[in-house]
């Protein structure tokens, strides 16, 4: 799926769309009486005259801000949100969710200097924790199944 330019109509228009449903399936009345856009606008702290641009499919949604009080208010993810608005598309999401990290590998020394830890002992145990789990081999399948 490729990025949508947050400008271009359609865009607009297909978030104004997931939006409204996302409000409806929230018992948002977003009839001309139903007092629904003004509901959201109050509780996400969002411009009543924002919410309507956006609801109406004119207003360009790419305020990061306003995205980020829209996930919020409905308890979706940013990142969804984002997608949805055409700021990212589903594989940058999932890169920034899940970034690649290479064949780099380090020691735990260098992981722990590299987080930080600088008191000694807090050193030597998590050094000491980090070499155990590296030896300890992942449960497989059928161990998980019999401890469940």
């Amino acid at each position: 799926m490729e990025r949508n330019d947050p400008s271009d109509s359609k865009a607009r228009q297909a978030f104004a769309r997931w939006l409204r449903e996302q409000l409806e399936i929230r018992g948002y009345d977003l009839s001309a009486r139903g007092g629904g856009r003004t509901r959201f606008a109050d509780e996400s702290g969002i411009g009543r005259a924002t919410i309507s641009r956006i609801l109406s499919g004119h207003g360009t949604t790419t305020d990061t801000a306003t995205l980020a009080r829209i996930a919020e208010s409905l308890h979706i993810s940013l990142g969804e949100v984002l997608v949805r608005a055409g700021i990212l598309n589903p594989n940058e999401l999932t890169a920034i969710n899940a970034p690649a990290t290479g064949s780099r590998r380090i020691t735990p020394d260098q992981a722990a200097d590299e987080l930080g830890i600088t008191d000694e002992q807090g050193r030597r145990l998590f050094i000491a924790l980090a070499q155990t789990l590296q030896r300890t081999p992942p449960p497989d399948d059928a161990d998980r199944a019999a401890e469940n």
